[in-house]
Parts: C-alpha cells; structure tokens; sequence
C-alpha cells in the first residue's frame, strides 16, 4: 500500500512525524487490538491535531460505526476495498466515508510486494478467510469465507520477491490448509515454488491439524525447501474447551498428527497457540490442557488471554473465567514454554545448521535456522542475506550463539 501512496504522489514520512494524512491498519482478533487503535489514534493527534486519519482492516469491518466517530477518522475503510485506499481518499478527500462492502467469495490477486532490501524473509499471501467458526472468533466476519489467491498470482509475485533478493518465503493466510484454487492445493503451491531459482526456503506460517496435506510430511523431510517448522493451532488441550470452541478436531486426533510430524522430519521445530480462561474452564480442564502440552513434543506455544468478542458466540457463553485466574493460568503455559524452548536449543548444542543472515546488532550478526532457531555470530565479514553454515554452540536466553563452521567469514 505504501507504494501505492507513492505512485499516487502521496510523500511517505515515518510515524510520529507530522502528517496530513495517517493510515492505520486495524486488527480485531483480541480485545488488545481494539485497544491499540485507540491508543495510535491518541497518539496521532497528539502530533497533529489537524491530521486526517484513515482506518482499514478488520476493526474497520466489524465496528465501523464506532471508528467513524472517534477524532481524526475521516475514512473507515474494510477489508474488500482497503488496497483501493488511495484512489478512495482522492476522490472523497473533502468528506468522511465508511465503505466496508461484503468480502467477495472468489480467487483474488494482490500487487506484488515492494522491493525491501533491509529483510531477508518475506510475507506471500496465498489465501484469506475462513468458514469454520470458532466460537471465539471473529475473523469469519471481519475477513469473509475463506478463498484462495490465484495460483499463477501466488508465482509471480514470488518470482518478484526472489529477484528482489529475498532467499526465504512466508506462506500466510488466515487457514492457508484449505488453500484451493481448481483443485490445486497447498501442496502444489509449494511445488511450484520450489522450481524457482535463486529460493532457498519456504516456510509455512500457520495452519490447522485437520488441513494440513500429510504428503508433505516426507517432502518437508527430505531437504527440500520447505523448512522443518510447523506452528499448528490448538487452543485448548481439553475436549470439553475444544467442543465448547467448535473446533473441528479432538486431542487425540491433533495429538496423532503432530506425533506423526515428530517421528518423520528430524529435529522439526513444532509450536502452537493456546488460549486461557475460555468460559467454562474449570481448573481441572486447565491441568489437563497444561498436562497435554507438557507431554507431547512442543518446541514452544503462544498463550492468549480469551476475551469476548462482539460477534463471538462464545460471548453468551456462561462460568467466565476471572482476569486473576486467567494471569496465573497464563504465566503458568508461559512458563511451561520457556523451559519447552530451552530443551529444545540445549539439543541442538553441536549441530551444524545454515542460517540465513538478517542483520548485524550489538556487534553480533543475527539470522535464523530454517527450525526458527535465532542464531548470532561474530564475524568481520559482511553476511546480510548470505546463508551459512553454522555450529551452533551455546544457549542464550531464547536464541543461540554459533561460529561459522566454514572459512565464508571474509
């Protein structure tokens, strides 16, 4: 978009500097993100109170009549039409708009992604929405049902980012296992970028258990570009929870997955999320969604503090859980993932990974393992966007420190 604004005449300042014209992207999957739309729009008036602000994303679709009439908003944009922002601000730049149109069930495009030679990695967006409905979840309303980017979209834009310079691709979406565009799938997405020259990972952001194509498991393990890391959505470790979240799967069922992804690909990073205090939750559902991550092979969880949602069935649901006992709870599964991670990089003491260069800090130059493993070295050389092999030797809070295990430090 930032380019857009650019071709558009628009002069591009950094935040907190004085601006005619702000835009803020929107994000409703917790009561946080709510909270920080506020907190920015403060902020920006506080740097200029004549400065006119445009709201996209997925607050602006489900609460835009509430944006609209905070300070500064003139433009509530949703997610359909956000791309087209700055055709839309030209031709309503004297008025206030709200224009959040129903999100189209079809194959999409994207412009392709501009030039960033300060990272490494980048974001390709293979797919958006989602029909499953969780009751916790609001992203069925504010993203639409679930649709696929088009296939040939998908590669040209990859082939962009790759002669750009970027070496590793992030697959994303918001359920990128039910990406399908005539039948191709996933799986064939990966395929496809795999054939491009001058790529050297592809790493697949999120997922559910239940849609992720198990013949990848193999293809992931056999040292092609797909990289050994799985974050695989749980939420909770108890079938009651998982029923009361209609989530599409049982314990058992997950559990046998990602057990599965364990014994095929070698030392496979595997993380998850994790919400606390879903109505309901007794402390004995706790202990058993806290037993169930202790037992099975994490490499690490997030945890989220559950918060009412207001198109959320699980709003009406009775037995809240109190904000004191979902902080203990939550410290406890935080906790639980330090020591998770910890044994997880005490294990790879002595192994000899490639790690992609990101960035030189602090003296030491910091890059990650295709396992997401945060790596740092010192070299003289110069290693941005270079990928090496690397000893990896000590742990370091949650990162690791290494030496180069070849002579590529000039």
């Amino acid at each position: 978009m930032q380019q857009a604004f650019t071709r558009a005449g628009y002069q591009i300042v950094g935040f907190g500097k004085p601006a005619d014209l702000v835009v803020v992207n929107t994000c409703t999957v917790t009561a946080k993100g709510d909270t920080e739309t506020s907190k920015i729009i403060n902020k920006i008036m506080h740097i200029n109170a004549n400065t006119k602000i445009a709201l996209v994303g997925c607050q602006a679709q489900t609460q835009k009549e509430k944006l609209l009439a905070l300070p500064g908003v003139h433009w509530v944009v949703g997610n359909a039409v956000k791309l087209e922002l700055p055709a839309i601000i030209k031709e309503h730049l004297h008025e206030t708009l709200l224009l959040t149109p129903p999100i189209p069930r079809t194959l999409f495009t994207m412009p392709s992604a501009e030039a960033d030679d300060r990272h490494t990695r980048a974001n390709l967006k293979i797919q958006d929405g989602c029909d499953f409905y969780c009751s916790y979840c609001e992203i069925p309303y504010a993203r639409g049902h679930s649709r696929s980017r088009e296939f040939d979209d998908i590669r040209q834009e990859a082939e962009t980012l790759v002669r750009a310079g970027h070496q590793e691709l992030i697959l994303t979406g918001v359920n990128v296992g039910t990406y399908n565009d005539n039948g191709r799938t996933l799986a064939d997405v990966v395929r496809s970028l795999e054939m491009i020259p001058g790529l050297l990972r592809i790493r697949i952001s999120s997922f559910e258990a239940t849609t992720f194509p198990v013949e990848m498991l193999p293809f992931m393990a056999n040292d092609h570009k797909l990289c050994r890391f799985m974050h695989i959505s749980l939420q909770s470790g108890c079938d009651k929870i998982l029923k009361l979240m209609n989530r599409k799967y049982t314990t058992d069922e997950y559990a046998e997955f990602l057990l599965l992804a364990h014994r095929t690909v070698n030392n496979i990073c595997l993380g998850t999320d994790v919400i606390v205090g879903f109505p309901g939750e007794t402390d004995d559902d706790f202990i058993v969604t806290r037993n169930y991550l202790q037992e099975l092979p994490f490499t690490y969880f997030h945890v989220f503090s559950y918060s009412d949602r207001p198109n959320s069935k699980s709003r009406n649901l009775p037995n809240k859980v109190t904000p004191a006992k979902i902080r203990d709870r939550s410290q406890i599964l935080r906790e639980l993932s330090r020591q998770k991670r910890a044994h997880y990089l005490h294990n790879q003491v002595g192994r000899i990974e490639k790690v992609l260069f990101e960035q030189k800090k602090n003296g030491w130059w910091h890059g990650v393992t295709d396992t997401f493993i945060k790596v740092k070295v010192e070299s003289s050389g110069h290693l941005h966007n270079r990928c090496l092999p690397v000893r990896l030797e000590q742990v370091s809070d949650q990162a690791m420190l290494g030496s180069l295990s070849t002579n590529e430090d000039e």
